[in-house]
């Protein structure tokens, strides 16, 4: 795996696109081919020979599928005006996006359900979240909340988690999966932390369709199985780098236990499911 990207600000364009097309374990045949241009051409971008335009920089990297937030990156390092904004949420022009996360999260009620940045952090959340998190030590509930911090520390969510090492292991599996694709070297350091935590790790498969999270509260053994939903064809950075995980009842007990329906859809439709 190539290693994540650091201090990309400093670096060459052709140094950026380089590192995203071996990321992508894609020769400079292969890419050129996928953006209609010489290999040529492409090899002289990337040695600094030339500089990309605008237009160029945006086709290569919709080829490679380089986050916006690095796409702008590139693009600065060309001398170039970033093309994708960064709103925050409070924004009066992302009214709209806030009150679809707040209908997302009340929908999905009696289940839990949270939304997530690219790090984990926790952006909201509705109140069924709060038995999982219930007993959690308080320095790790103290803002900004890292939902994979608090699941896995052993102050956290794991003492009362029935399967962790199959847990950990399906979420140390998605947060590498994550590092591949983004590059983000805050989710490395992230991983190195969550790895040096007790509790195991067990990859083999789950004799159920889905990873289970079984889960010990007041009201007995919970079971959760989750999805993961995020917009789509966002053009903004902050939109892009959201999603919402929803927890659903796994078994029919947990459904009775939380006052809902086995199977039960939340009341509203979410943007796009990844």
């Amino acid at each position: 795996m190539a290693a994540p990207l650091t201090e990309t600000a400093r670096q060459a364009p052709g140094d950026l696109i380089r590192h995203w097309r071996r990321q992508r374990h894609l020769t400079q045949q292969e890419l050129a081919l996928q953006c209609r241009i010489s290999s040529r051409h492409l090899s002289f971008i990337e040695t600094g020979r030339s500089r990309p335009t605008a237009a160029m920089v945006v086709k290569v990297c919709e080829e490679l599928d380089v986050p916006l937030r690095h796409r702008n990156d590139i693009l600065m390092a060309a001398g170039h005006a970033p093309a994708y904004s960064e709103t925050a949420l409070d924004q009066p022009s992302m009214s709209s996006i806030s009150k679809a996360l707040i209908q997302i999260l009340d929908g999905h009620m009696p289940y839990p359900a949270i939304v997530v940045d690219r790090q984990w952090t926790m952006v909201d959340a509705n109140p069924a979240v709060d038995r999982l998190i219930d007993g959690c030590a308080p320095e790790l509930l103290e803002p900004p909340v890292n939902v994979l911090r608090l699941s896995l520390h052993p102050k956290g969510v794991a003492p009362r988690i029935r399967n962790l090492p199959q847990w950990r292991g399906h979420l140390l599996s998605r947060l590498d999966h994550q590092i591949r694709a983004t590059g983000d070297p805050e989710l490395d350091r992230l991983r190195e932390e969550l790895r040096k935590y007790p509790g195991g790790i067990d990859t083999a498969p789950p004799h159920s369709l889905v990873v289970p999270l079984r889960i010990d509260t007041g009201g007995g053994v919970l079971s959760f199985f989750s999805t993961t939903t995020v917009f789509g064809t966002p053009m903004d950075v902050t939109l892009a780098e959201l999603a919402i995980e929803s927890f659903f009842p796994a078994d029919p007990e947990t459904a009775a236990a939380l006052g809902g329906r086995s199977g039960q859809s939340p009341a509203v439709s979410p943007p796009a499911t990844a």
